[in-house]
């Protein structure tokens, strides 16, 4: 049977033997009663933490390679959201117990993502329990290029990377909300469970963006994020919020549930002014993730003025929409 201390050394410390703790740059990683973490010179540390829980943020019996992949890449999402580069991590988790052919897979996925982005795991904790999974993302950022909630800007665009909407069709399709063909409901599955974090386009932006969020509990919700921060309004295009094909192939009104209030896209919203549309269209190309303009930030009109998004279609009529987004203590 594996003890705590087996279960780190054999699926967490592996990488460790080949990374050893580096006195130069002030880094000290697995082995020791902390780890010691230097931000790069003239950068500032961005710390970010998330926990996914059995039940709540994803379904039993997950495959757990993919779920290795979600935990790690959801973290790496705050710091795409803040034009921050990946750096190390810390891991801690609860497990009803120690099954190791789940551990290899899930470890798998892990540091298959972690490699992808060298971003080393440096320390944690294990435990019995329930499943929960907890991990804390460090990166760094010149603080003068930080892509922070608080600076939209009057006159700023509205825009979105990649396509939202899949990850919620694909919950919806598992709850049996709603059907889907089987290569749609694999698309919306992938996204759902595999959600790709937009770090190359985080840090094309910084510079060029003013604010920044990535979209976890739907847009509805996250952009208002930026506007109260910012002390701001938006107006937003629905029709213009880009979907998939899948997705377009599910009805109107889902298409508009999925994209607005939907959870678990891990895309980036981010406002720039603009005269940075050209730069923002070259940085999408760049790295290879579309991008696209969805409104515009405007001043709050008076001192009792609250911030809000207008919702719009294409022919620029008003909607009445009643949307949030995920909430973490109410069911969607």
């Amino acid at each position: 049977m594996l003890s705590e201390f087996s279960l780190i050394d054999r699926f967490f410390a592996r990488r460790a033997a080949a990374s050893p703790p580096n006195a130069a740059d002030g880094t000290l990683g697995i082995g020791d009663d902390c780890a010691l973490l230097a931000p790069r010179p003239g950068e500032m540390l961005a710390i970010s933490t998330d926990m996914l829980v059995e039940g709540r943020h994803f379904f039993a019996g997950i495959d757990p390679e993919a779920l290795g992949h979600k935990t790690l890449a959801v973290n790496l999402s705050d710091l795409a959201a803040m034009g921050a580069k990946p750096q190390a991590f810390t891991l801690a988790f609860s497990l009803p117990k120690a099954d190791e052919a789940w551990l290899a897979a899930f470890s798998e996925g892990l540091f298959a993502m972690a490699e992808r982005y060298d971003c080393e795991l440096i320390g944690g904790d294990t435990t019995s329990g329930p499943l929960n999974l907890c991990i804390t993302v460090f990166g760094s950022v010149p603080p003068q290029l930080a892509l922070r909630r608080d600076a939209a800007q009057p006159g700023d665009d509205v825009w979105i990377s990649g396509t939202l909407g899949d990850a919620r069709a694909g919950l919806g399709v598992q709850r049996g909300e709603w059907s889907a063909d089987l290569a749609d409901t694999a698309t919306f599955r992938r996204a759902l469970e595999r959600p790709e974090p937009r770090i190359a386009l985080g840090l094309a932006l910084r510079g060029i963006a003013h604010a920044a969020l990535d979209l976890s509990d739907g847009l509805a919700g996250d952009l208002l994020h930026i506007l109260e921060r910012s002390a701001m309004h938006a107006t937003v295009d629905v029709d213009a919020v880009p979907r998939s094909a899948a997705l377009r192939r599910l009805s109107p009104e889902i298409q508009r549930r999925c994209t607005l209030a939907g959870g678990d896209d891990y895309e980036l919203c981010f406002t720039a002014p603009v005269a940075a549309r050209a730069s923002i269209e070259a940085a999408g190309r760049k790295v290879d993730v579309p991008v696209t303009r969805i409104g515009t930030i405007s001043a709050l009109q008076s001192a009792g003025d609250r911030p809000a998004i207008d919702w719009r279609d294409a022919t620029g009529t008003p909607l009445t929409l009643t949307l949030q987004g995920f909430d973490h203590f109410h069911a969607d």
